[in-house]
């Protein structure tokens, strides 16, 4: 599920800095990111469009503040910093249910119905475990695998070490295994 980048890191930094004076450089980090920017508000909101508000706040902020871009880390990390800080002042403490299976991608268009409503239980299941989570863990996991960023950028954005994101998402991993398991085996 995890999104990784194909494109090198340089690449983006000389695409951050044209786009400081060029729309179609800017155009492509918006290609290249959207989807990490949405999914990342989709986890958080549960709501296409209110996600789909929150991207396009998201990246205007960006083009507007892309002269601050310093490149002392990915472009990524920076984007999703401006994602995290949007999210709150947009709801401005509303407290939302999040449906997960709203942000996870099913490859199978057509999987069969037997899969279909385990696949449901065990979203249904994630998504109740992870609001249970502390939520410096539900952010670290939500940033890693929907939001697609690595230990590092996750931890720049969280202002916290890459080794505490790692136990953040290691802890809230173990969390969201014992809450699932323990919800599965009550539901059967």
């Amino acid at each position: 599920m995890k999104a990784q980048s194909n494109n090198p890191p340089g690449d983006e930094t000389r695409l951050a800095r044209e786009a400081r004076t060029n729309a179609d450089a800017f155009a492509e980090l918006y290609r290249r990111y959207v989807n990490n920017v949405f999914r990342y508000h989709m986890a958080h909101t549960g709501n296409v469009k209110d996600a789909e508000d929150l991207t396009s706040q998201t990246f205007m902020a960006a083009l507007e503040n892309i002269r601050s871009y310093r490149e002392r880390g990915s472009f990524i990390a920076w984007l999703m910093g401006i994602a995290s800080r949007k999210r709150p002042l947009f709801f401005r403490g509303l407290r939302r249910e999040v449906p997960l299976d709203a942000a996870l991608h099913i490859p199978d268009p057509e999987p069969a119905p037997d899969q279909t409503a385990f696949h449901h239980l065990q979203i249904e299941s994630v998504s109740r475990a992870l609001k249970q989570l502390s939520p410096d863990r539900a952010e670290a996991i939500i940033l890693y695998f929907f939001g697609g960023l690595t230990h590092s950028e996750a931890a720049r954005v969280l202002g916290k070490s890459e080794a505490a994101v790692k136990m953040l998402i290691s802890r809230g991993l173990q969390d969201l295994r014992e809450r699932t398991s323990l919800a599965l085996e009550v539901e059967r």
